[in-house]
C-alpha cells in the first residue's frame, strides 16, 4: 500500500520501535464485523441461525468478527437482524453507558453504526435524536433506522450550530463522531489514503472543534459526552480534547482510549468520554402530537383489523401519519422521520408503511413466515400463492418481517418499495 510520505514520517516518530509494527499491519487484509441487532433478537439465537463464522469481538457484546466479504446480501440483514459495522468502530457507543429512558443525541450520525448501537441499549424507552448535515447521508440513515425496526428515534438534517441554538442542554447524553481525515482506515479504503494531507488534517481538527463546542452546548448539566474519531492524528485526537478541556472548564476527562491496527483485530480508532458538570438548565420544549382526526379514524380502523398491538402519540405530518416517542424534544429542524412511521392516508383508506412492518413482531399482525427461497423471492418483488384470509400481512423469514404484503384470492401481492428490492 502507498502510504503518504508526511503521515509515514509522522507516524514513526509518534510510535518509535512500534512503527515497524504498526507498518506491517497495512500488509493484512482489513477485519470485518458485525452486531447484531438486540431489539429483533438475542445473541443466543442470532448464533443458531447466523449465515456466518462468528468471533466476539472483545470491547462489545453484541459485535463479532466475520470473514464474509459481502455480508449486506442475506436475508436477515434485509429483515434488519444485524447491522454490518467495523470492529473497532464499535469501541465508542459503549463509552456513553446509555439507558433506556434518556435523551440521547448522536450528532454525526450517518450511517448510523453508533447511533443505531446506542438504540438498542435504549430498548425503545427513552428517545435518541440522529442527526446528520448531508440530507442524502441523512436519508440513507433514516433507511437505517427503519430496517432495523428503531421505534424511538428522531431523524434530523441539521449544522451543529443550529441544533445547539434549538435545543439547548437537551439531552442527558451526546456522542460526536466526529468528520475527521481517516488515518485509521488507510487499510481499509486506499482512497482514503489518496486524499490525506497534513492541509486537510488542519482542516478537519478545525471543523471538529466547533461540532464540539456545539456539543458542550446540547448536552445537559451533569450529562456524559463520547468523542470519537477514525484516526490517529493527536491534532484531531488527543489535543483536540486537550483544547476543548481548555475552553470548557464545566467538562472533565474521565476516559480515552486508542486503537491501532498492529496492536487490535481492527482498524485505527479513538474515543474520549467526557462529563459535564451538574449545574442549573436542562429544560426543553416537548414536541406536542397532533394528529388530524380523519387519520386517526382511519388508522384506528385498519389496526383494528390487521394488528395486534397499540400505537400512542399519534402525529400528522400531511397525509402521513407518526407515531412519537415519549419525552421527545421540539427540535423545529428539519426532520426526516420521528418515531414510527405508520403510514399514510389514500383517498379513504389507511396505506401502512414499510417503517411499521419492520418494528412488529410475531403476534402483533398476521405474519407469512417464509422459507429463504421465498423469502429471497420477495425481496425481489415477487408474488406468492397463500391461503387465508383477504386483507394486510407482513411476509417474515424465520419470524422477522421482511415488509407488507396484501392477499387477495389466494396470492400475496408483494408491497415491499421498489428502492428496498434486491436485485442480483
Amino acid at each position: 500500500m502507498n502510504l503518504p510520505e508526511e503521515f509515514v514520517l509522522r507516524m514513526k516518530r509518534e510510535l518509535g520501535v512500534d512503527a515497524e509494527e504498526f507498518f506491517a499491519s497495512y500488509s493484512r487484509p482489513p477485519e470485518r464485523g458485525l452486531r447484531v441487532n438486540t431489539l429483533k433478537t438475542t445473541v443466543e439465537r442470532f448464533r443458531e441461525i447466523s449465515p456466518f463464522a462468528l468471533e466476539p469481538v472483545p470491547w462489545e457484546r453484541d459485535g463479532f468478527y466475520i470473514s464474509e466479504e459481502k455480508p449486506g446480501r442475506t436475508v436477515l440483514h434485509a429483515a434488519g437482524v444485524y447491522y454490518v459495522q467495523e470492529p473497532s468502530a464499535m469501541c465508542a457507543a459503549p463509552l456513553l453507558g446509555v439507558r433506556p429512558g434518556e435523551r440521547v443525541l448522536d450528532l454525526c450520525s450517518a450511517p448510523g453504526g453508533k447511533g443505531t448501537q446506542l438504540a438498542q441499549e435504549m430498548a425503545g424507552e427513552g428517545v435518541i435524536f440522529l442527526n446528520e448535515i448531508n440530507f442524502p447521508r441523512a436519508k440513507a440513515l433514516s433507511s437505517n433506522v427503519e430496517r432495523l425496526g428503531i421505534t424511538n428515534a428522531v431523524v434530523t438534517c441539521a449544522p451543529p450550530a443550529l441544533l445547539a441554538s434549538r435545543l439547548p442542554a437537551a439531552f442527558d447524553r451526546v456522542l460526536v463522531d466526529a468528520p475527521c481525515s481517516g488515518e485509521g482506515m488507510f487499510r481499509k479504503d486506499e482512497g482514503a489514503a489518496a486524499e490525506w494531507s497534513t492541509h486537510n488534517v488542519e482542516m478537519c481538527a478545525a471543523r471538529q472543534s466547533d461540532i464540539l463546542d456545539c456539543a458542550a452546548e446540547l448536552l445537559a448539566p451533569g450529562g456524559s459526552m463520547v468523542y470519537s474519531t477514525c484516526t490517529f492524528s493527536r491534532a484531531e485526537d488527543e489535543d483536540q480534547i486537550s483544547a476543548f478541556l481548555a475552553r470548557h472548564p464545566s467538562f472533565s476527562l474521565v476516559k480515552e482510549i486508542k486503537l491501532y491496527p498492529h496492536l487490535v483485530r481492527g482498524e485505527g480508532h479513538y474515543a474520549a468520554l467526557l462529563k459535564k458538570q451538574d449545574g442549573e438548565g436542562g429544560g426543553f420544549a416537548r414536541l406536542a402530537p397532533r394528529a388530524d382526526k380523519r387519520a386517526s379514524a382511519l388508522f384506528a380502523a385498519f389496526a383494528g383489523q390487521f394488528l395486534n398491538t397499540t400505537f400512542a402519540r399519534l402525529h400528522s405530518v400531511g397525509d402521513r401519519l407518526y407515531s412519537l416517542p415519549g419525552d421527545c424534544p421540539a427540535a423545529d429542524v428539519q426532520t426526516l422521520r420521528a418515531g414510527i412511521y405508520l403510514g399514510d392516508v389514500v383517498r379513504d383508506r389507511f396505506e401502512p408503511s414499510h417503517s411499521l412492518a419492520m418494528c412488529l413482531k410475531e403476534g402483533q399482525a398476521r405474519f407469512i413466515d417464509l422459507d429463504e427461497g421465498g423469502a429471497l423471492k420477495y425481496l425481489s418483488g415477487g408474488t406468492f400463492e397463500c391461503g387465508g384470509a383477504n386483507g394486510w400481512c407482513v411476509a417474515s423469514y424465520l419470524g422477522f418481517p421482511l415488509g407488507w404484503c396484501k392477499v387477495s384470492g389466494g396470492t400475496a401481492k408483494n408491497h415491499l418499495p421498489k428502492a428496498l428490492r434486491i436485485t442480483k
